[in-house]
């Protein structure tokens, strides 16, 4: 059964379809137009109630919401192309804080660097400069705090790529392209290997190209 994908034009379905990608999954990917409003339909709020993007469909199972997606096929296809979830259950422990970190200190002022730089004339947005400084100087923290973790590990759970990492690839994608804030990350040496290395996974460049 081929999974499917809806909403791949924005970066939190991307990173379902990173993970489908390096755990080797066949899938299939279904637009949805939030600019037009095709998150609000009735059939699509039977599939998200909420009306956020990503959903999945995998057969007669319906999931949303990005990182429980990514958890869900890390761990059912754990053996299956890249292991994100580690070798052990402390591995797994690790990998799971820093996607905790990477949803609630990392992606808050991200998002709304994104909201108000490049949505801003959208979805009821007034764009603040206030709003957008103070949020630069947030993530500037937490990347401060990577540049130290990354100064003592190759990745953010230890030495190997992991659903940690993974998570933080289409956003942060915005950030160094379309914000034009890359100097947060090339500003840091650490972070900017690091952020390097993820970028240029053959995963990531498959996802571009299926998503120009």
């Amino acid at each position: 059964m081929v999974v499917k994908v809806y909403g791949p034009a924005y970066a939190s379905p991307k990173r379902v379809l990173l993970c489908l990608v390096e755990k080797e999954i066949e899938f299939e990917t279904v637009p949805v137009d939030l600019f037009a409003g095709e998150n609000l339909t009735p059939d699509y709020l039977k599939l998200q109630p909420f009306g956020f993007l990503p959903v999945i469909q995998d057969g007669d199972y319906t999931l949303f919401e990005s990182r429980a997606i990514l958890r869900y096929y890390a761990e059912k296809y754990k053996s299956q192309g890249t292991d994100l979830l580690g070798k052990t259950i402390e591995d797994q422990g690790i990998v799971n804080q820093w996607l905790e970190v990477e949803a609630h200190n990392y992606h808050p002022p991200l998002i709304t660097l994104v909201n108000h730089i490049m949505f801003s004339p959208h979805f009821g947005i007034v764009r603040s400069e206030q709003v957008i400084e103070e949020s630069e100087e947030k993530l500037g923290k937490v990347l401060d705090i990577y540049e130290d973790r990354l100064s003592k590990s190759k990745y953010l759970a230890g030495d190997f790529f992991s659903l940690a990492d993974l998570s933080h690839i289409p956003f942060t994608n915005y950030l160094v392209g379309p914000i034009g804030k890359g100097y947060m990350i090339k500003d840091r040496k650490h972070v900017s290997a690091w952020w390097d290395d993820i970028s240029s996974r053959p995963s990531w460049l498959k996802v571009l190209e299926i998503c120009k």
